[in-house]
């Protein structure tokens, strides 16, 4: 009985040595020390070192000019030190970027514009406080101008394809307004209307001349900083093996011109289920399709993977 008291006692001892000796207290001004020496020695935060040059669609930034310089090392220390989210944007970019590119290409837009993809929505159908939604962010008013479909059964938001082309639709109207690659990427957040006053306002013609709200003149800088790490990601400190990455949804399309009563019936008669049917198709916003007017909709349907039904057992 003595031995095993013993034995107890100077367990707990010891536990008492190694928690002094493995944790740093603020009672003595030793303590304060070896955690100052601990902490400059673990803990290291770097200075981004910027490019010697950037450009959006071939358009020259001015980073010579000092305001210029200092908003892209905002936005370049923003996205490199926010990892999580930065991360994120690699891994669903090699899983939407395959279907946004063509597009952009087909349209004759600028392959630069893919990533407002990844600063407006982070490639997720998010909606924000003003009401965008989809990968693009486009406002209802904003999407049926240019023709895509909003109601309460279907949001052509939440198409990829569709969405992308109407937003090719809109920057292309608005180079052409602007002649101007970077004052059409700006316009995506401020308007055409918004960005075409403070022109007029201000007598100058260049992004990086305008005096503009801090959302709009933070836009392109975060634009160029998400292009610049995404493009050399190990400069900035990102590691990945590809099988790391997100991988594009393998599917067949059905062409649908007929109401649907009931959504979860039709996913199940083409071998998945309800929620990989509502994950390929979130255009699809209730749990059945009215079709009144006889439209013609492309459907996506999953034929790999892990998308089969699993028939729910009789047995409990």
């Amino acid at each position: 009985m003595r031995k095993t008291v013993g034995v107890s006692l100077l367990l707990i001892v010891l536990s008492l040595v190694l928690v002094k000796y493995f944790t740093f207290s603020s009672d003595t001004e030793e303590d304060n020390d070896n955690y100052q020496r601990y902490f400059n020695k673990s803990y290291k935060v770097f200075a981004i070192e910027l490019p010697d040059s950037i450009s959006f669609c071939d358009e020259v930034v001015p980073t010579d000019m000092v305001d210029i310089e200092e908003r892209l090392d905002r936005e370049m220390l923003v996205n490199s030190y926010w990892q999580s989210q930065t991360l994120l944007f690699f891994k669903r970019a090699n899983k939407y970027f395959p279907v946004i590119e063509p597009i952009l290409k087909e349209k004759g837009v600028p392959d630069d514009f893919k990533y407002i993809a990844l600063i407006e929505s982070g490639l997720t159908n998010i909606v924000s406080p003003a009401g965008a939604s989809g990968y693009w962010h486009f406002l209802k008013k904003t999407a049926q101008q240019y023709n895509l479909e909003v109601n309460d059964a279907v949001d052509e938001r939440y198409n990829l394809e569709k969405s992308t082309i109407a937003f090719c639709d809109y920057i292309l109207e608005a180079n052409s307004k602007f002649n101007n690659w970077t004052l059409a990427a700006a316009s995506y957040n401020m308007g055409m209307t918004g960005i075409q006053k403070q022109i007029n306002r201000q007598k100058v013609n260049n992004y990086y001349d305008l005096l503009l709200n801090d959302e709009t003149g933070r836009y392109v800088f975060r634009i160029l900083a998400v292009k610049e790490i995404l493009s050399n990601p190990q400069k900035y400190g990102f590691h990945f093996r590809p099988k790391d990455l997100y991988q594009p949804y393998d599917y067949s399309i059905v062409e649908v011109d007929y109401p649907i009563e009931s959504l979860v019936n039709f996913s199940q008669e083409n071998g998945i289920n309800y929620k990989i049917l509502k994950e390929l198709n979130p255009w699809l916003r209730r749990s059945n399709l009215p079709n009144t007017k006889g439209n013609s909709y492309e459907v996506k349907i999953a034929t790999k993977g892990l998308y089969s039904i699993t028939q729910p057992s009789d047995s409990i």
